[in-house]
């Protein structure tokens, strides 16, 4: 099923279920928020990459207009819904100023692997010990999904949109899983070398080894 949406690229990936803030300042996207908050309807923020407009994005609901200011400027709250593919993309809407396109829905299969999220948990407590941030990770929810925690992975935006292009869960953990097999090394090996560096210059108190 297909169906035309109002477009809000940037250079941005936007998850389901995320909330963003965003402030609204050009006059084509204040228009689209106007005419979205008028006609009760949704609009679709493709990732802006690679100097082009993505194919895939996610379709976003206005949830209020926070702010409006004397300039017609808005800050505004918005809820990401569903993942759409472009199919046909305008630079202007017809009698817009803003971009359009005919999208589908890309199905999304909300399986997942407990055994493989159970390991995506302790690598997540793991990283977040090493950078100091444990916090965040008490923060989690524990029915979390991979699109809940995506932006606190230190993905790349290339990575983060080839992720929102995965249409199962058990793909998504196993791609999550491996990025953090990866990168835990690294910045384990960088804080102990951040600790070796706070060494030097300063009295050390060693034991000397017993021969």
């Amino acid at each position: 099923m297909t169906k035309y949406l109002p477009l809000f690229p940037l250079s941005i990936v936007v998850f389901p279920g995320e909330k963003l803030n965003l402030h609204i300042f050009e006059p084509r996207y204040k228009q689209l928020v106007l005419d979205c908050v008028e006609n009760e309807k949704t609009f679709g923020i493709p990732t802006y990459i690679q100097s082009g407009v993505g194919v895939y994005g996610t379709e976003v609901e206005i949830l209020n207009i926070e702010k409006k200011y004397d300039n017609g400027e808005m800050d505004i709250r918005t809820k990401g819904l569903k993942i759409f593919k472009i199919l046909h993309f305008d630079r202007m809407a017809p009698g817009r100023l803003y971009a359009g396109g005919e999208v589908e829905e890309v199905e999304n299969k909300d399986d997942g692997d407990i055994i493989t999220k159970l390991n995506i948990t302790e690598s997540l407590k793991e990283l977040y010990d090493a950078l100091g941030i444990s916090k965040l990770f008490l923060e989690l929810p524990e029915n979390y999904k991979s699109f809940d925690i995506a932006h606190h992975l230190g993905l790349t935006t290339e990575q983060e949109y080839a992720l929102l292009q995965l249409e199962n869960e058990t793909e998504r953990q196993e791609a999550i899983f491996l990025h953090l097999q990866q990168i835990l090394p690294v910045v384990q090996q960088t804080e102990q070398l951040k600790d070796r560096v706070k060494l030097n210059g300063h009295f050390k108190h060693l034991m000397p080894p017993d021969f």
